[in-house]
């Protein structure tokens, strides 16, 4: 894989994606415009990224719980659709380690796929706004 290829967490589209129903404070602002920019590079062709299946569902799941399914389906065609994101398959073997690495670094099952994935393509950059979990994987953090 590419060096320049970033992974990319479903956080961050999904911070991008949806309105708050609610005001937010600072720090949520923050992370939404930030969100929006990587997306808007992504889609100018400036950055590459990838991702997973397990990733992508998780982004379609959130979104039509917090929205509605028409957006889910719309956003899930959209980010399979653009050429600047590489999608994952993920395997019983790469569920296998990342549960052992959940169990070890006390992180979710989802954030271990992502590095499993992320080291099986000799990728160690991640856009993310789950630093807790990603620190304990020695990662950088963009």
């Amino acid at each position: 894989m590419n060096l320049n290829v970033k992974f990319i967490d479903s956080n961050v589209f999904i911070y991008a994606i949806l309105k708050p129903k609610r005001s937010v404070d600072e720090k949520i602002v923050k992370m939404k415009e930030k969100a929006k920019e990587i997306l808007a590079r992504i889609d100018n062709g400036e950055e590459k990224v990838l991702t997973t299946v397990v990733h992508i569902s998780e982004i379609a799941n959130v979104i039509e719980s917090l929205s509605n399914l028409t957006t889910s389906i719309k956003v899930i065609e959209n980010i399979i659709n653009n050429e600047n994101i590489v999608i994952k398959e993920v395997t019983v073997q790469d569920y296998t380690e990342a549960v052992k690495i959940a169990n070890e670094e006390n992180v979710s099952i989802n954030d271990a796929i992502a590095y499993v994935i992320m080291m099986k393509n000799g990728i160690n950059e991640i856009y993310t706004f789950d630093e807790k979990h990603f620190k304990k994987l020695n990662v950088k953090i963009l």
